[in-house]
């Protein structure tokens, strides 16, 4: 059996779970991984029995390499994958795509000029239930989509332990990148213009200067406009790490997804709390879920020569939204959202 050799570049919770699932899959192989700190890259090295670099370009020059995941901080997708291409590998991006859709455009390019492919993880596509809303709307059973609304807020521990580069990104980068991804693959329309609306307090204060919430309202081609909500703030009492609804109102109907609590609730003497494990969770010893499913298509584009579930283009398109969204926060305006270039559609 064919198998897609792997290199992992970033090594912190997602690199991390990259490297187990990928070295799990019986039609993969993690040769290769790559992150700045040493102690990082060993412990991964030892645990896995793979090559380890402090800096990816060397990860690169390997030649049994098929594939190359970027897994590096929100701002720090571009660089790498652009050099991974240029070297002939295909590559699989976290999200977002690019923080610049200038950057997303080149990497557009350079993939299609060296007849590599080119996915994005918005992993969320393969949630059943949001997957069932695309075949929902798409057959008209809601009617019109009109408008909607979409949260995805996490406590405070997210901005101030769990990662520690949130003064460099913000949560809509972070967050609503997810949720501007499902709504414009939920409403096959292209977004047309935004106007945000951002606070930045209980994390100023902490030394993170970054925005606590933003709210954000983009209209989409269709008419539709949709209401996308991203804080960080929550206080840790909240039950879950992250609070998440999503609602599309139909001309016949309407849609409602609370992921706050995803069929489990667990009460213990120390906690009351609501497990994630529609995304990503260790059943019978292997990692199951909408996440690994993700990883696995994007083994199957590869292997079948076939499009990406998510492409390059679809994180372009995110990544102008989002852009759209931060311009909108620096001068108080409505921002317009050009169309694509035609080379690019």
């Amino acid at each position: 059996m064919e198998r897609v050799r792997v290199g992992v570049l970033g090594l912190g919770t997602m690199g991390r779970h990259y490297v187990k699932i990928y070295s799990e899959h019986p039609l993969s192989e993690v040769v290769a991984v790559s992150a700045p700190r040493q102690e990082q890259v060993d412990k991964i090295c030892k645990s896995y029995s793979v090559a380890g670099y402090t800096e990816y370009t060397r990860m690169l020059e390997r030649k049994d390499l098929d594939a190359v995941v970027v897994a590096t901080p929100d701002d720090c997708h571009f660089e790498p994958a652009r050099d991974a291409l240029e070297s002939g590998r295909h590559v699989l991006v976290e999200k977002p795509f690019t923080t610049l859709t200038s950057e997303a455009d080149e990497l557009i390019r350079v993939a299609g000029r060296v007849g590599k492919k080119i996915q994005v993880a918005f992993n969320h596509r393969w949630l059943p239930s949001y997957h069932q809303a695309k075949v929902a709307i798409a057959a008209g059973e809601i009617g019109v989509p009109l408008a909607g609304y979409a949260r995805k807020n996490d406590t405070i521990y997210v901005s101030t332990e769990h990662i520690n580069w949130a003064g460099k990104t913000t949560s809509a980068w972070f967050l609503s990148s997810h949720d501007i991804d499902l709504v414009r693959w939920w409403l096959a329309s292209e977004p047309v213009e935004a106007r945000a609306w951002g606070r930045m307090e209980v994390l100023a204060a902490r030394g993170i200067l970054t925005y606590d919430v933003i709210q954000a309202q983009v209209k989409f081609a269709s008419g539709a406009f949709v209401t996308f909500e991203s804080a960080w703030v929550y206080p840790n009492t909240f039950p879950s790490t992250v609070d998440s609804f999503i609602e599309v109102i139909g001309s016949k109907g309407h849609l409602h997804f609370d992921r706050k609590c995803e069929s489990i609730e667990i009460s213990t003497e120390r906690k009351f709390s609501y497990p994630k494990v529609f995304l990503n969770n260790e059943i019978f010893g292997r990692m199951r879920g909408a996440f690994p499913s993700c990883l696995e298509d994007f083994l199957y584009a590869i292997l079948n020569d076939t499009v990406p579930r998510v492409s390059g283009f679809d994180g372009r398109q995110v990544t102008a939204v989002l852009e759209a969204i931060h311009q909108s926060l620096g001068t108080g305006e409505s921002v317009r959202i050009d169309m694509p270039p035609a080379d690019l559609a």
